[in-house]
């Protein structure tokens, strides 16, 4: 026959009272820090669920940074590039005007030292930079592709810089402006600077042959210039609208990982708001009753 002794009475009681606090303890840690997985053991299945979603987040934070840097470039592109095309439209309407016979040699002299000052700004368009990076200067960014004055040179290569929108899928950002620009009379390719350095000869040397041109050979090559940075144009506005279609992409999958991370994760604060409140009430009874049960006293000790 067992005998129920007062120090039976004392632990079981205590293991009563520590038992409610625990849990009390756990639904307060759950409302403070926002999570119901405080430690692997709470949920080994949840806790490895959780960090391969929030690895997921990292990733596509990642590509949204790239993907919003590659909007950035182009944009800085797309603005040069109207620049461009602005002064290369000016240069038409002075051949234009050129041709009609009525201009005097010291018009067509003005008009060469506007197509030279037209020239330099197409050049300095050129060196557009985004971030502290030439953005036509292919993949040597740090350097500048056309140097101020007479050298037309290009000093940039025609390596595509790319920008990361998802798991092994890029966006080429950068435009092979040389392929319009080219490299200037010296190379005498027919690009751009080309032509423009060949207007302003044909305007300077006042010969007939060389008004003649200006309406014919020079025009044609400017025109299939403009054409050929309309193309440059369109190329540029593409990866724009790809960029920005991948955000949009970025965007709905994070909402859907972050909403699955939260509820393996987060704490569901009504539910674990009333447990604390029945929790709490519990631990107070407990504290109640055992203050009725258990009262020794110097003579129940010394029995």
């Amino acid at each position: 026959m067992y005998r129920i002794t007062g120090t039976m009475l004392t632990g079981s009681t205590l293991n009563d009272i520590n038992s409610a606090l625990a849990k009390l303890q756990r639904s307060s840690e759950e409302l403070s820090s926002g999570r119901q997985i405080l430690a692997p053991s709470d949920n080994p299945y949840g806790a490895s669920r959780s960090l391969d979603l929030q690895s997921q987040l990292d990733g596509i934070g990642s590509y949204t940074t790239s993907v919003n840097d590659g909007i950035s470039w182009t944009q800085t592109s797309e603005g040069a590039l109207a620049g461009i095309s602005g002064a290369l439209q000016r240069v038409r309407a002075l051949l234009v005007s050129a041709g009609n016979g009525t201009h005097s040699q010291a018009d067509l002299s003005a008009m060469a030292g506007e197509v030279s000052q037209l020239t330099e700004s197409i050049k300095q368009a050129a060196n557009t930079q985004y971030a502290g990076q030439y953005v036509f200067s292919g993949t040597l960014t740090t350097t500048r592709p056309y140097e101020p004055g007479e050298n037309d040179e290009y000093q940039g290569n025609a390596g595509a810089v790319s920008r990361a929108i998802g798991a092994g899928a890029t966006v080429a950002v950068s435009s092979d402006l040389s392929s319009v620009l080219g490299n200037g009379a010296g190379a005498g390719d027919g690009k751009t600077l080309d032509v423009l350095r060949t207007i302003v000869k044909h305007l300077t040397e006042g010969t007939a042959a060389g008004r003649q041109a200006l309406t014919s050979t020079d025009l044609k090559a400017l025109s299939s210039n403009i054409e050929g940075l309309l193309g440059l144009q369109s190329s540029n506005g593409s990866a724009t609208v790809q960029l920005q279609t991948a955000v949009g992409r970025l965007e709905t999958l994070q909402s859907s990982v972050t909403g699955a991370l939260s509820s393996t994760l987060d704490t569901d604060v009504a539910k674990a708001t009333i447990a604390y409140s029945t929790q709490q009430a519990a631990y107070q009874a407990a504290l109640h009753a055992s203050a009725s049960i258990v009262q020794e006293s110097l003579l129940n000790f010394l029995k």
